[in-house]
C-alpha cells in the first residue's frame, strides 16, 4: 500500500536535471551505490538533494520514480499523433496537468506502462510496483531473450501476481542480486539508492542490446473470466471491434506459473490486403477453460519481452 512521503524536498533537488559540468561527488553513497548514481548524474538523470548528498535511503515518490523512468530510458511520444493533445486528466484522477511530472506519467500511460488511473503521485512506491514498471519500460526499447529458469522467491508469496513475471526477469537479466536470505520484500518501500541503481541497470542492458529487434505494436486484448463452476472458470480473450472481417485471435497454448497465474499465449490474424471480407464491425474472441485456482492473464505467443494483458474480470 503506497504512502504519503513525509520528505518536502523539491522535485528539482529529488530527480532534476544536473547542471551541465558539474562532477562533484556524493559523499552518502555505500561502494556498490557509488558508480550507477554517479553514472546517471553525469547524464543529468538524477541529482541530489545538495550538492554532497544523494540521501540514498530516503523515500522515493511514485511521481519521483516516473519520471526518472521516463528520462533515463527516454521514453517518449514522438512517433504517435493525437487529434486532441493528450493531458494527464484524460487517464488518471489524481495528476494534476500542470504538475511538474505530469508529461512524464502521459507518456508512461501511452508506453503502456502498468499504473493505477487512481494513484497517488506524492505517495511512496514499493519494490514490486517499481520492478513492474522498469520492465514494462525495458520492453518498450526491444524484444529480449529471457532465461528460461524460474527464480525461487523465499517471500514468493507476498509477490503480486501481476508483477511477479516482472520481478523473476528483474533477476534473470541481472538487474538485482538475491541476498542471502533469497528474499525480494515486494511490499517494501522504494528507497532512492533502490530507484537510480536498478535504472542504472536498466538503462545499461538496453545498450547492451542496441540491436535487439524492436517490439511490434500491441494491442490491448481484453480477459475476462466467467464462472462456470466452483472449480472451472471460462476464460474469453477480446481483441476488440474491427471494421471489416478477416481478424482474427487465436489461443496458442497455457502455461501455469508460481504465484498462481494461468498465462494464455495467443495469436493474432489481419485480413490479407487483396483479401474479400464482410464489411462490418466484428470483435475477434478466443476461450478456454481454466482452473478457478489460477489467474488468467494473456501473452503474444512466443514472445521474448512482451507485457502480459491485464486481468478484466
Amino acid at each position: 500500500m503506497m504512502k504519503k512521503t513525509v520528505a518536502f524536498l523539491s522535485a528539482a533537488a529529488l530527480f532534476g536535471s544536473l547542471a551541465a559540468g558539474s562532477a562533484s561527488a556524493f559523499n552518502d553513497l555505500s561502494a556498490d551505490q557509488k558508480e550507477p548514481i554517479m553514472a546517471l548524474k553525469q547524464r543529468g538523470i538524477v541529482s541530489g538533494v545538495d550538492g554532497e548528498h544523494f540521501v540514498p535511503m530516503g523515500k522515493a515518490s511514485y511521481a519521483q520514480t516516473v519520471h526518472m523512468l521516463v528520462k533515463g530510458l527516454n521514453l517518449n511520444i514522438d512517433a504517435m499523433r493525437f487529434i486532441k493533445k493528450p493531458e494527464a486528466s484524460d487517464y488518471y484522477t489524481n495528476v494534476p496537468d500542470d504538475a511538474w511530472y505530469a508529461e512524464s506519467f502521459v507518456i508512461a500511460q501511452l508506453n503502456d506502462l502498468p499504473i493505477p488511473k487512481d494513484v497517488d503521485p506524492n505517495g511512496t512506491i514499493t519494490r514490486e510496483q517499481y520492478a513492474d514498471l522498469l520492465i514494462h519500460a525495458i520492453d518498450t526499447k526491444g524484444m529480449y531473450p529471457v532465461v528460461n529458469m524460474l527464480v525461487v522467491f523465499a517471500d514468493q508469496d507476498e509477490i503480486d501476481p501481476k508483477a511477479s513475471g516482472s520481478v523473476q526477469r528483474m533477476v534473470l537479466h541481472k538487474l538485482i542480486k538475491l541476498g542471502e536470505d533469497a528474499k525480494f520484500y515486494p511490499r517494501r518501500e522504494l528507497t532512492r539508492g533502490e530507484a537510480a541503481v536498478w535504472l542504472h541497470g536498466a538503462i545499461k542492458f538496453v545498450e547492451s542490446h542496441a540491436n535487439a529487434p524492436k517490439p511490434a505494436p500491441q494491442e490491448d486484448i481484453q480477459v475476462t473470466v466467467e464462472k462456470v463452476n466452483d472449480d472451472v472458470n471460462k476464460v474469453v480473450l477480446t481483441r476488440g471491434e474491427k471494421p471489416t472481417g478477416g481478424y482474427g485471435i487465436t489461443i496458442s497454448g497455457i502455461r501455469f506459473e508460481a504465484g498462481g497465474r494461468a498465462v494464455i499465449t495467443y495469436t493474432l490474424s489481419d485480413p490479407k490486403p487483396d483479401s474479400m471480407n464482410t464489411q462490418a464491425i466484428t470483435e475477434p474472441t478466443a476461450e478456454t477453460y481454466v482452473s478457478s485456482k489460477y489467474k488468467p492473464v494473456a501473452e503474444p505467443a512466443a514472445s521474448t519481452g512482451v507485457s502480459p494483458a491485464n486481468l478484466q474480470s
